[in-house]
């Protein structure tokens, strides 16, 4: 691949190209107390509503690149945007703040060697990171949420590792919520939906974040805080496959109606047991490789 293969500095811009990670036989057989699973988890659910967020997202015109998790004991591997995230000039290496986590990086590091994409470099030490603490909110400027799965160090090292690309990194403090088994990602109360558009948590919400997406024109669509719960934050994980153009699971129809509201188009998919039971949305099952705009 060359670099027009490659890069992204946008959560909305087309979605070209995408990595994708099927469920492993880890995820199938998972001790759900172990991996943190719901009661709802079965491998003949996974195994649906997998092929159905797949097919749904062939229609979209994106290409899948497959990464290949292997025999592995990565049950949450069919989730991989927490270890790498991809920069405009190509992929960085993240390092888990789950430690059950630990190690999928270097699966990522075989899937960007294979094809062709630079490693640019990685987490390491004690620096923690995951990708769904990434976000962002212009061209030059990655929002990174500091918490149960992402520490300072590793704040740290990925804004030495964007600067000669001339990316700013911010970082905001995460609420407790739950606490540290059921972790909120920033991502899990803030997706961009659109230009200038982002479908948001704002009781959630760290206050420099939001003032910050005020300042920058962004249109907060506030997402009720009843349907979070009760969707195990899975209403707030939405894929932007184009400007305006999104993914999202079933079982939030106040969120819908608000993101139509909005002027946003939504596709939806069946993802209780994939989405909510293994607490990753359609943002989560994918690792954008290349967006264009």
């Amino acid at each position: 691949m060359t670099n027009a293969d490659y890069g992204v500095c946008s959560m909305v811009g087309l979605l070209k190209r995408v990595a994708l990670c099927r469920p492993t036989d880890a995820l199938l057989n998972a001790d759900t107390k172990k991996w943190h699973y719901g009661p709802t988890h079965s491998a003949a659910g996974i195994l649906r509503e997998y092929a159905g967020f797949v097919s749904l997202l062939e229609k979209c015109g994106t290409e899948i690149l497959w990464i290949d998790a292997g025999n592995t004991e990565y049950a949450d591997s069919v989730f991989p945007y927490d270890p790498s995230i991809m920069t405009p000039e190509g992929a960085i290496l993240l390092q888990s703040g789950k430690a059950l986590r630990r190690g999928e990086e270097a699966v990522h590091r075989t899937f960007y060697q294979a094809n062709n994409i630079p490693v640019l470099g990685a987490i390491q030490g004690n620096g923690l990171m995951d990708g769904g603490d990434t976000l962002w909110l212009a061209p030059d400027l990655l929002a990174v949420g500091r918490g149960y799965r992402t520490n300072q160090d590793g704040i740290n090292q990925l804004s030495a590792l964007l600067k000669p690309m001339g990316v700013a990194v911010r970082a905001f403090d995460m609420p407790v919520y739950h606490g540290a088994a059921a972790c909120l990602h920033i991502m899990s109360l803030v997706s961009p939906v659109d230009r200038k558009k982002a479908l948001v948590l704002a009781h959630l919400m760290p206050v420099g974040l939001y003032t910050l997406m005020q300042e920058l024109g962004y249109q907060m669509i506030e997402a009720p805080l009843d349907e979070f719960d009760a969707t195990n934050t899975i209403s707030l994980n939405i894929l932007a496959t184009a400007p305006g153009e999104c993914l999202m699971a079933e079982g939030a129809p106040k969120t819908l109606a608000l993101l139509h509201k909005a002027g946003v188009s939504v596709q939806t998919f069946s993802g209780d047991v994939l989405c909510k039971a293994c607490e990753g949305g359609p943002t989560c099952m994918t690792r954008p490789v290349l967006r264009a705009g």
